[in-house]
């Protein structure tokens, strides 16, 4: 009897201490959970010791305990009640609540990038680093258009993020062990899977990086490619001559002009580039693959609800292609049957509390944007100048990498 008085006790707190954490519970919650974790030790050691008269002590403790689990019980059930109707959230974001004050996100891309980020005829950004950037908009205000991109090089990137002129880098960023633990900042996932390649002069006819021993090398700043690129030859004692750049139009233009043998960058980044070329057929990409080069979107550290919302569009992104759910057919899911669709889509589950965001969220981001497939194929893919193949950008189930936590 002792025991399971014990235990159900302690099992009841502890539920309850739990639900509190989901439900974001203020202060004099947090005081209440402390004041149950004190009466259940203190009812622990009465039931080790207990003998005749002690009993009752114990029951009467344990009745008032009672009480007070109900209490909160209601305050809590109170409060799930109230986030039905509007957004809460665990913990305030200042990120958020700018953004949402300011009705637009700022956004920093590149300079120029083909596939990635860069302005098309009209002056209008494109591409899957840009797409993000509209996805984390409609999930946030409801409309992708919202975004103020800025252009920055490589060298202005962290900096603008760092001290918020910019909400978001999604700008073809590898994410690092240094970036990750000294720039104060945070990777929220991988949207591109790359490596680091080169591209020469078809003139030169070599077949391989290891016959680039004495060559110049076109190369950007500020970058993983310019340490990558002293790693390679170094190791294995060939000797280069490094050109250095700020930007990758300035990069590829150099390398245009026969100021180097070859160019290095991600290995997209070569089609890329190479697409600018007045002759792109003069130019031909090495299949070396020298690095591992995970690119996806950062933000500033110490506001986790804001790399929550960041971390959890893209994962919304990847789980809608896998579940089938485009921007085509989302309207029709919300006729579904399928738990995870509906979790996805804000019909079921989580919803929008956790993130401070609308119900709807998630659905947003796939009407107006896509899945992450659709995105893939109409920026870098086999529909766009670029015909990327998906390789180990395609999802976990079709021989890639690409895998999203479940939203639920």
């Amino acid at each position: 009897m002792k025991q399971t008085l014990s235990s159900t006790l302690a099992a009841s707190a502890l539920a309850l201490i739990l639900a509190g954490c989901d439900s974001g519970g203020n202060s004099q919650d947090q005081e209440m959970i402390q004041s149950l974790q004190s009466k259940i030790e203190t009812l622990e050691q009465q039931l080790a010791q207990a003998t005749g008269g002690t009993v009752e002590t114990v029951e009467s403790g344990a009745e008032e305990l009672k009480a007070k689990i109900a209490e909160l019980e209601n305050q809590l059930a109170a409060k799930a009640g109230d986030s039905d109707s509007a957004p809460t959230s665990t913990a305030s974001s200042e990120t958020l609540a700018k953004v949402q004050k300011q009705g637009y996100l700022q956004c920093g891309v590149t300079t120029g990038l083909p596939g990635f980020s860069n302005p098309n005829e009209k002056g209008e950004w494109e591409g899957l680093d840009v797409e993000f950037c509209q996805a984390v908009a409609a999930a946030i205000l409801g409309d992708k258009t919202k975004v103020k991109y800025i252009p920055l090089t490589a060298k202005e990137r962290f900096t603008a993020l760092q001290s918020g002129e910019i909400d978001l880098l999604s700008r073809n960023t590898t994410w690092t062990l240094h970036r990750d633990t000294a720039l104060g900042i945070n990777f929220a996932g991988v949207n591109y899977y790359d490596g680091q390649g080169f591209m020469i002069n078809k003139a030169l006819e070599i077949e391989s990086a290891a016959e680039l021993d004495g060559a110049a090398v076109c190369v950007q700043s500020g970058t993983t490619t310019e340490l990558n690129l002293a790693d390679y030859f170094r190791h294995r004692e060939m000797k280069y001559t490094p050109v250095v750049f700020d930007t990758a139009a300035q990069t590829v233009k150099g390398f245009e002009a026969g100021r180097c043998d070859a160019l290095t960058t991600d290995q997209s980044g070569l089609y890329a580039l190479r697409l600018n070329l007045p002759d792109p057929s003069s130019a031909v990409v090495l299949p070396d693959i020298i690095s591992k080069e995970p690119l996806g979107p950062a933000v500033r550290q110490g506001d986790d609800q804001w790399f929550n919302i960041v971390k959890w569009t893209l994962n919304a992104m990847i789980t809608a292609e896998e579940l089938g759910v485009s921007s085509h057919n989302v309207d029709d899911m919300k006729m579904s049957n399928d738990p995870n669709i509906r979790r996805l889509i804000g019909a079921d589950g989580p919803k929008g509390k956790g993130l401070g965001l609308n119900d709807d969220w998630a659905y947003q981001v796939i009407k107006q944007v896509g899945n992450y497939g659709e995105s893939f194929e109409r920026t870098v893919g086999m529909s766009s100048p670029l015909e990327i193949k998906r390789g180990i950008n395609a999802l976990w189930n079709d021989g890639g990498l690409l895998y999203a936590p479940p939203m639920r």
